[in-house]
């Protein structure tokens, strides 16, 4: 049997203080949330190992709960706070938006496929959490039926910030993504609305899953 309290406690000490995460706030939180809870069952007893699980169908588009190394270092980029309310995009099976309901206010938890939404539902309610909604719909697109948001993170690498999202972060609101085509080579970056503009800023290089629907538009070739 794993004993997963004492896996969840060298996950923190060895994956996230190791990669520069020093907010006690943020540790506290992945100190607080199973990660078991959110995988798939017959991946439970490898919950903490240092690598993204596959939360996906068979036959579904791949779709992954972030390690937590990477995870942990932009949730801390988003100064997530106690009043803030948050768009978690591409949530899958809801660890990500737990992590940050231990931070946040509220939290809007958007994924594209029906079946993860379902399991996000359950798994936040098994564990009692109250301050997530989970919706469906084009990750894209995000949620602007609960906008404006204080923080918007995205759960995967994308090559292009749609308009949509921009649209959906408040005066002083920040947007967390990794932008970078495939994952590869790419950089976390923070971008910020200050005076009614948006600018973005690196933060630093990592590699992640592309989270689908970011794609850059395919130029026309002659």
């Amino acid at each position: 049997m794993v004993d997963f309290a004492k896996a969840r406690t060298t996950m923190v000490d060895c994956q996230i203080r190791t990669v520069d995460v020093t907010e006690y706030d943020v540790l506290d939180a992945f100190a607080a949330v199973p990660r078991e809870t959110f995988a798939p069952d017959h991946l439970k007893p490898l919950a903490y190992i240092d690598e993204d699980i596959l939360v996906s169908a068979p036959g579904a588009t791949p779709r992954y709960v972030m390690e937590p190394g990477p995870l942990a270092k932009l949730v801390q980029l988003a100064e997530v706070g106690p009043t803030d309310r948050v768009l978690d995009i591409g949530s899958t099976t809801g660890y990500s938006a737990a992590i940050l309901s231990h931070l946040a206010a509220s939290v809007v938890a958007l994924e594209s496929d029906e079946t993860l939404a379902a399991a996000a539902r359950d798994n936040l309610t098994a564990l009692g959490i109250s301050n997530v909604e989970v919706v469906v719909g084009p990750l894209e697109g995000g949620h602007a039926a609960k906008a404006p948001y204080d923080v918007i993170l995205l759960e995967g690498a994308i090559e292009l910030l749609p308009q949509a999202l921009i649209d959906q972060i408040g005066e002083g609101g920040r947007i967390i993504a990794v932008v970078g085509a495939n994952g590869l080579a790419a950089k976390a970056t923070i971008y910020t609305r200050s005076g009614g503009s948006v600018s973005g800023r690196p933060a630093f290089n990592t590699s992640v899953r592309t989270l689908p629907g970011f794609a850059k538009p395919k130029a026309f070739v002659f």
